[in-house]
């Protein structure tokens, strides 16, 4: 009864979203599907979801600082945001309920049975303006009276989002060697703030340039590692010059625009953040931004890269506010229709030309290019010592994508390699392969490839829920003798069913792969590097 309950409220809640559809989320089905049919990332954003991408892109946005989440027809807070106005006010908490929301000291609006965009929207605003809530705390009943809690907005940073340090120490073959890894999500900027002035935008280059000061002059590292999985990319900009931190002057990126026109990129600034022993981190998930900053590497000869073969997207888009191409006068009509056919229930609808918002459109122009001629299109970038990949790759990937543009290459640009690494590589990939070989974690990663192309090729699925039950029995029994077994491989005490796993089970394999690969580098490597000036004296 209590299963027939829940899947119940499910379907009605499935019901309740379907019905608030309008035609902008129609509007936008429609373009998703024109717009794939011509090119996988020319792509069509309606106001809400053209917001949505240009706050992903400057990893800010202005606001009160919360996560929100619909939960039966009411918006619901899932998280608070350090250092945003909810977080210094104390007064919001998670699973804390929105039920109404006030501009400044106007009236209060409604928002139980809302959309969640038009919640948020709602709630969101300029920096320094004030919005009121009407709340209902975690746990009480929503028949409870409402808290009425007033919070100035305020620019929030999504510290989470931008780049990280953390660092390792590794014994390779008896010696121990401190490695700085850098965890980057995405190549970020705030393009507003900077055109504004502010001394202090938010920008993928400045903090990594932070971090690497950081891991020199306080942590002391011998080598530093890019982490770049899942990093989907961003702003080209600031893949450029990410580069120049790694490498001194020269081409970075080749861009080919639809006349056949070849531009150059380069990294223009003299000098080096780091000019030691280097490696950068992949998987199937880094495309564009990242594509151009490991391939840079790698033809440069500056580094190391790992992992499996990148994404393969390799063109270039420009984003069009579309307002800008329509006719003032078109716009004030489109107003007044609006006007006109105002409905209830939803977000205040347009009432002048300046409350127009048409979206933007993100249009393919040009295609990339690594310094050595090869396009990243397509094929993306195949690491120099390759890892199994943890993602199906028949699956994910611009090589699946069947309205993609096909891989080409151009003449080279004019760079000079800063080493070149070929000797050394082979010594690197047959001591990892024998490392991976050896290794319980990419051994169960082998057995999953191989249990998900098997239930790929699968055409039925029981119903039966005695069977049902059994799969899972035997699945659970399968994972906890896993988790034991490499618990005792690391000399970790063995767990009981029902028993939590621990930040210990979390082991990242595939990083620390990775750090015994640069414990190579830095090893078999040590003089043929030296002499080029990459590696720390002290080494």
């Amino acid at each position: 009864a209590k299963n027939i309950e829940t899947i119940s409220k499910r379907y009605l809640n499935v019901k309740s979203q379907n019905s608030k559809i309008n035609n902008q989320d129609v509007f936008q089905v429609v373009m998703d599907a024109f717009t794939n049919a011509i090119d996988p990332h020319t792509n069509y954003f309606n106001p809400v979801n053209a917001v949505a991408f240009n706050e992903d892109m400057s990893r800010s946005f202005e606001g009160i600082g919360a996560r929100l989440q619909l939960e039966n027809e009411v918006v619901k807070i899932s998280e608070i945001i350090a250092g945003g106005p909810a977080f210094k006010d104390k007064q919001l908490s998670p699973g804390d309920r929105i039920i109404a929301v006030a501009q400044g000291d106007g009236e209060f609006v409604d928002v139980v049975g809302w959309r969640l965009d038009a919640t948020v929207a709602k709630i969101k605003g300029a920096k320094g303006t004030k919005v009121r809530l009407k709340v209902i705390p975690s746990g009480k009943e929503m028949s409870s009276k409402p808290l009425i809690i007033s919070l100035v907005r305020d620019k929030i940073v999504l510290e989470e989002t931008s780049a990280k340090k953390k660092v390792k120490t590794i014994n390779q073959n008896g010696k121990e060697y401190k490695m700085g890894i850098i965890t980057l999500p995405a190549f970020y900027a705030d393009f507003k703030a900077a055109n504004a002035g502010d001394k202090n935008y938010k920008s993928t280059t400045r903090d990594v340039r932070k971090l690497i000061d950081s891991l020199k002059t306080f942590d002391k590292v011998d080598g530093i590692i890019m982490d770049l999985r899942g990093n989907g990319g961003g702003s080209l900009v600031e893949a450029i010059s990410l580069t120049g931190l790694f490498i001194d002057k020269g081409p970075v990126v080749q861009v080919k625009d639809l006349r056949n026109k070849i531009e150059v990129d380069e990294d223009e600034n003299s000098g080096v953040a780091w000019d030691g022993p280097f490696g950068v981190m992949v998987d199937r998930l880094s495309a564009s931004a990242s594509e151009i900053f490991a391939g840079a590497i790698q033809d440069y000869g500056r580094g190391i890269i790992m992992g499996s073969q990148t994404y393969g997207k390799g063109t270039v888009q420009s984003s069009i506010d579309l307002n800008k191409l329509v006719n003032p006068s078109m716009l004030q009509r489109m107003a007044a229709i609006v006007t006109k056919n105002k409905t209830t229930g939803t977000a205040p609808s347009a009432t002048t030309a300046a409350d127009i918002n048409l979206g933007q459109i993100n249009l393919t122009m040009a295609k990339f290019y690594r310094v050595a001629g090869s396009s990243t299109q397509h094929k993306g970038v195949t690491p120099d010592v390759v890892f199994p990949s943890v993602y199906p790759m028949d699956k994910i990937g611009e090589d699946t994508e069947p309205s993609a543009l096909p891989w080409d290459v151009i003449p080279s640009s004019n760079f000079k390699m800063v080493a070149n690494l070929t000797p050394v590589k082979p010594n690197l990939i047959k001591n990892s392969e024998q490392r991976i070989a050896n290794s319980l974690d990419f051994k169960y990663l082998k057995e999953d490839i191989a249990e998900m192309k098997k239930r790929d090729t699968e055409v039925s699925v029981t119903l039966n829920e005695a069977k049902l039950k059994a799969e899972r029995e035997a699945q659970e029994i399968k994972s906890l003798t896993r988790v034991n077994e490499l618990r005792t491989a690391r000399g970790l005490p063995t767990i009981k069913k029902g028993d939590k796993a621990t930040k210990q089970d979390a082991f990242d394999f595939i990083e620390d792969e990775s750090l015994h690969v640069m414990g190579d580098f830095m090893q078999q490597s040590g003089n043929y590097v030296m002499n080029l000036g990459l590696m720390p004296k002290n080494n």
